[in-house]
């Protein structure tokens, strides 16, 4: 079976991934040719592995694949595949991708950040909102959302629940250790950066807020996620 890890950047799906290394022994790959992340940080504390397969290979497999995709909801996809889909806050995960694409020229940062509230393609990672909605609607129950929020705050209690409704034989390993946010930090500091919610507050400017939510599509995902549109 195939299982995708789904997320906008930003959104901890590198934090999913190492959690379901540590916690069940699964090693994940990508949709994409080359894992930049992997590549940065480590096979070994990412869980990566080469892509055993093609799509359709993994999807008739009797064991569960799972692969990292920050892609919107496309053709590779198919209705009966099994998804986790990570959401976090799209003001939160808009800034932190931003910061990293400007981390060796943090004056490239609100140029950065606009053109990526901008982005409007309909195929690959696409607006924010327009990749969670591709994901989430229609709703479907081998779709299972998980918040960043849940994720980050209490690892142990938020992952086991969704990976019981996907793949119910995987088991805890006894030995498992989640690494805590300031020990990936130890690890890569830009990397793994500040990792909370709201972190939007002090780092999106007025302007660009009001073009986040200039957005029809980013309005509809986060309605349909329960962030509150402001109302000044």
């Amino acid at each position: 079976m195939l299982v995708w890890v789904a997320s906008f950047p930003r959104s901890g799906n590198t934090f999913l991934r190492i959690i379901l290394h540590r916690l069940y022994g699964v090693r994940t790959s990508t949709v994409y040719d080359v894992d930049g992340v992997a590549a940065r940080l480590g096979s070994d504390l990412i869980g990566f592995t080469e892509r055993p397969g093609e799509l359709t290979d993994l999807r008739a497999s009797d064991e569960p694949h799972f692969i990292k995709t920050h892609r919107q909801r496309d053709a590779d996809v198919s209705e009966g595949d099994y998804a986790i889909c990570l959401v976090r806050d799209g003001r939160d995960a808009l800034v932190s991708w931003a910061r990293q694409d400007s981390e060796d020229d943090p004056a490239r940062y609100e140029a950065e950040l606009r053109a990526k509230i901008l982005r409007d393609t309909a195929v690959g990672t696409g607006s924010w909102g327009n990749n969670v909605l591709s994901w989430l609607q229609p709703p479907a129950a081998h779709r299972v959302l998980l918040r960043y929020e849940d994720l980050t705050r209490d690892p142990w209690a938020a992952v086991p629940p969704v990976i019981a409704r996907i793949a119910p034989q995987l088991a805890v390993r006894p030995e498992a250790h989640v690494p805590s946010l300031d020990e990936l930090r130890r690890h890569d500091d830009r990397f793994f950066r500040r990792g909370r919610t709201g972190s939007h507050y002090d780092e999106l400017p007025d302007d660009l807020h009001e073009l986040f939510w200039s957005r029809p599509d980013n309005r509809a995902a986060m309605a349909l996620l329960g962030y509150d549109e402001p109302t000044t």
